[in-house]
């Protein structure tokens, strides 16, 4: 039987359980009569982001929600096992297929088995997951990366990453039902090698926080490696009392990645870093628990407004966020959930054997 669903989490003096209710509870007021999760209302929904609240809605509490958006995840699925890119109000508006959204389901369905112990709902769900990872690891390019569409050929570092944490959460659902997916294993060898050592093989979005932290944050960069990594740019994209910048280019932070940055230093041990950020970016919140995406802190030319929240909406994927972060961080200073160590990667499929096929070289078990 599913376990009902527990206690809320809660980070002291920072997110009180309430307020982790009403932020879920925004999230839900957005969600479409299908289940499907925007961006913000009116604008269009990509199954990572989608999955992500689907996780911050059941950490909410906000359970018969939560299942509405997973099982509205597999009613888009294609034929080859992929997810168009965009689709707006149902219908697709880019059809292209994208690696990391149609590798996420997976951490999802890990997520609802950790929270909900529902073995019927991983069943129901796991034909969607296999053929999504299939697909996935069908797009592998020699160096380990994984090519972002079929049609591109570069790979892309962040998505990257990501993968590689879905693969891990693939893995996990496969050993519990007791089908093993030997060549997924295989392929998150490869990747995790590529990330940890070959990061200049992917394409260049280095302007981005979102490619200095992933790896981390995916679990391919752990111990003192990614300690190291995070300092080589901490000071260009931190900015105490406010938070993370998305680019370098620009004086904008941002909340999504400022709690993500917040999960990538927990699951390091590193959780004094990862309050402060959490507490930093909560000037974004907004009326009745919504979070503003991004906060403008001075102008970026002159004539330019500063002291803004741009875009001017409320996103469902910084709620998002900004739910796992607290249930992360609610372990040590807290509450968290049965499932918040779904960044930290606790209870996932142990790390893959590295494999490195460029280079002729294999490691032991990482």
């Amino acid at each position: 039987m599913p376990e009902a669903a527990g206690a809320l989490p809660y980070v002291t003096g920072v997110v009180s359980p309430s307020q982790v209710a009403e932020t879920a509870a925004s999230i839900a007021s957005m969600q479409e009569p299908s289940g499907a999760v925007p961006w913000t209302v009116g604008e269009h929904v990509d199954i990572w982001n989608h999955t992500e609240a689907a996780m911050a809605l059941l950490v909410g509490g906000q359970v018969e929600a939560a299942e509405r958006a997973l099982d509205w995840v597999p009613t888009m699925q294609r034929a080859d096992g992929s997810w168009p890119m965009k689709i707006v109000a149902g219908e697709v508006e880019d059809d292209r297929g994208e690696v990391n959204m149609s590798a996420y389901f997976a951490v999802g369905l890990w997520h609802h088995w950790l929270v909900r112990h529902d073995i019927a709902y991983v069943v129901r769900h796991w034909p969607a997951v296999r053929a999504g990872l299939d697909w996935v690891v069908s797009l592998q390019a020699p160096f380990g990366g994984i090519r972002w569409t079929p049609v591109d050929d570069f790979c892309l570092l962040t998505g990257s990453s990501s993968i590689y944490h879905s693969l891990r959460a693939g893995v996990a659902l496969a050993e519990l039902l007791g089908e093993p997916q030997p060549e997924w294993e295989l392929a998150g060898g490869r990747l995790g090698h590529a990330v940890r050592h070959h990061r200049d093989r992917f394409a260049d979005k280095s302007t981005y926080s979102m490619d200095w932290y992933y790896p981390v944050l995916g679990g391919a960069v752990r111990g003192e490696a990614a300690r190291e990594l995070l300092a080589t740019r901490w000071d260009d994209f931190v900015v105490p009392g406010l938070g993370i910048r998305c680019v370098d280019t620009n004086p904008w932070v941002t909340g999504a990645e400022t709690c993500e940055l917040a999960m990538a230093v927990d699951a390091i041990g590193d959780q004094r870093r990862g309050l402060e950020l959490l507490r930093d970016m909560q000037h974004l919140r907004g009326e009745a628990g919504a979070y503003w995406t991004g906060w403008v802190y001075e102008a970026a030319a002159p004539g330019e407004a500063s002291d803004v929240y741009w875009p001017v909406e409320h996103t469902t994927y910084t709620a998002a966020a900004m739910i796992l972060a607290v249930d992360a961080l609610g372990e040590t200073y807290g509450h968290g959930t049965a499932g918040s160590g779904i960044m930290r990667g606790t209870s996932l499929a142990p790390h893959f054997a590295e494999i490195g096929l460029e280079c002729g070289c294999e490691s032991a078990r990482v």
